[in-house]
């Protein structure tokens, strides 16, 4: 059920308190424009959460990519968090993961259409995007993990939250997991509720609406994560190996279609040294590796490897409600000095 992997350290509750009140402090001064957003000329959709890690940002950034990228010139812009790497880089396909980071570099090889960034400061990155040096000119920008940057000012703001890790039941940092107050979640024009279990009931979802006391003016959309069934090629008791925040819904997920599935489970964004490699190798013992898209990324050295990709599937027959709430967005908003040369829709 929601809120069912929420682990709150009491005894931490007076630092965060303290977080709070800084925190607070600073989203007042945004609030009364003592500290300055600022809005740009061309549709600017930003993806974030509340909580530290966990809620699905790729995959959800990746479905706007496809949803956008046949009409419209993408660009990304994510912090490239843990690359070692500073200051503005734009990623081509031979850039190393080290200098963008783990995120960036599975979306430029996915996506090898979009223009693919990464920057700490987000007005920075979003300006040489929009310079005249990156041609084909951008023409819609996606935020990745930009919720807290409020220096700019999106088109679109999308919160995202884990199904599991709902903000009503959780706490600030560093007893919870909470980046800010629940109540930033007004910012927010668009909530999804992410790793949802297939089988949410109408009367639960009712249940999330009412705790998280939304405005009349959000839309709220759940959604699921959907793998292929069958799996080939796996033998038996495969190993599933996953440096990501909260796997809990992936690996549920997965034993409906694996019933004999074994995790072995490392930090988020972990990095995967020989000595790692070596353990995961006598773990399986020649059993056949499963692993996310992104932990592939880091994973080296192992041959019986097998990844597993992960698609946003939209529940309650949403999609096309999110989609055109979507399009309509950007194609009202479009940048007025350049031309589309992608046909429209």
């Amino acid at each position: 059920m929601e809120g069912d992997h929420i682990k709150i350290n009491y005894w931490l509750m007076p630092f965060s308190w303290l977080y709070g009140l800084v925190v607070g402090i600073r989203n007042l001064m945004f609030d009364y424009g003592l500290l300055k957003s600022q809005a740009f000329n061309l549709p600017v959709i930003s993806i974030g959460n509340i909580t530290v890690g966990g809620t699905g940002k790729t995959p959800h950034t990746e479905y706007l990519i496809k949803l956008l990228s046949k009409n419209y010139q993408v660009a990304v812009l994510s912090r490239g968090y843990k690359r070692k790497s500073k200051g503005y880089r734009l990623a081509t396909m031979q850039s190393p993961m080290i200098e963008i980071g783990d995120e960036p570099y599975q979306m430029k090889q996915k996506f090898p259409e979009i223009h693919m960034a990464v920057d700490k400061d987000r007005c920075h990155g979003i300006k040489n995007l929009m310079s005249n040096n990156i041609q084909p000119p951008a023409e819609v920008i996606l935020l990745d993990d930009a919720f807290q940057h409020r220096y700019v000012q999106p088109g679109i703001n999308i919160l995202l939250m884990d199904y599991h890790r709902l903000i009503c039941f959780d706490a600030l940092l560093p007893a919870g997991r909470l980046r800010e107050h629940p109540i930033g979640r007004l910012r927010a024009d668009i909530i999804i509720v992410t790793k949802c279990p297939q089988n949410l009931t109408p009367m639960d979802r009712r249940g999330i609406e009412r705790s998280l006391d939304l405005g009349n003016w959000q839309k709220i959309f759940f959604t699921t994560y959907k793998y292929p069934n069958p799996i080939e090629g796996l033998g038996e008791n495969p190993l599933l190996v996953t440096g990501i925040a909260s796997p809990e819904q992936m690996v549920y997920d997965l034993q409906n279609i694996i019933p004999k599935l074994e995790l072995m489970s490392f930090p988020d964004h972990h990095h995967f040294t020989k000595h790692d490699i070596e353990n995961i190798k006598q773990r399986a013992a020649g059993r056949t590796i499963l692993t996310t898209e992104k932990d592939a990324t880091r994973i080296q050295g192992i041959d019986n490897l097998k990844i597993i990709p992960i698609e946003v599937e939209f529940l309650d027959n949403k999609k096309k409600e999110f989609d055109h709430f979507i399009r309509n967005y950007v194609k009202k908003n479009l940048r007025k000095d350049c031309e589309c040369k992608k046909n429209r829709k």
